[in-house]
């Protein structure tokens, strides 16, 4: 039975790969692929943003080598982002509440 951290390693890659490949190179994400990915994996995160240049500026910014495509690395450049900002968030929320 994997750990809780090799779950969610498995997960990621996993929920990479879903997305990953419709419609080019299965190993990296296009914007069309990166917009559906984010709205249906991180629909609370898309909702709360007031930003309609979102995705295109999150694109931008993991797209390092602007190929116009996001790989499984810059992926989780996004995810690994995302999850300090989370945690800094209720790490504050804790704070305030004491």
């Amino acid at each position: 039975m994997p750990s809780q951290l090799e779950g969610a390693m498995d997960a990621l890659i996993t929920v990479f790969y879903n997305y990953s490949g419709h419609d080019g190179d299965k190993y990296k994400l296009n914007k069309g692929e990166l917009k559906q990915l984010l709205n249906s994996e991180l629909t609370d995160f898309l909702t709360s943003q007031k930003d309609p240049m979102l995705v295109e500026k999150i694109m931008n910014d993991l797209d390092s080598n602007k190929d116009n495509e996001v790989d499984f690395n810059e992926f989780v450049v996004l995810v690994a982002a995302l999850t300090v900002a989370c945690n800094d968030f209720f790490q504050e929320q804790q704070r305030k509440n004491k």
